[in-house]
């Protein structure tokens, strides 16, 4: 575990599996309402970040049809967040310098809506959470 209240994201018990669980079950319930007006605006369930710079992941979902893909509010630290999908085996192949990874943030904690964080993202060009 990270010094800064973070764990590799590759780590034994914080690896995807340790949170897939709860982004597959919010992908099941999901999947028949997407693309409706009954779509559920999730609160993540994960901030992954990158700990040699400002980019940031708030996923609430896996694609139940696809599981490497997993939607959220992603900030690759441009200044440009959006609501998308990503793979989870790229985020796991992610390598930067020093040999760090991408790293599941331990002390987030849920405050709103995966919709009030992307709302609260744009304006200010980055994620705050």
């Amino acid at each position: 575990m990270g010094s800064n209240g973070s764990d590799n994201l590759h780590g034994r018990t914080s690896g995807p599996q340790h949170f897939t669980s709860q982004l597959l079950a919010n992908g099941h319930q999901q999947q028949p309402v997407r693309g409706t007006d009954e779509e559920i605006d999730f609160e993540p369930v994960v901030k992954l970040f990158t700990p040699w710079g400002g980019a940031n992941w708030l996923l609430t979902e896996i694609e139940p049809d696809e599981p490497d893909l997993a939607f959220g509010l992603c900030d690759l630290g441009m200044g440009f967040p959006e609501l998308g999908s990503v793979s989870i085996t790229e985020l796991t192949s992610v390598t930067g310098p020093f040999g760090l990874k991408i790293e599941r943030d331990l002390h987030f904690s849920l405050k709103k809506t995966l919709s009030a964080y992307a709302s609260e993202a744009s304006p200010l060009s980055r994620i705050k959470a």
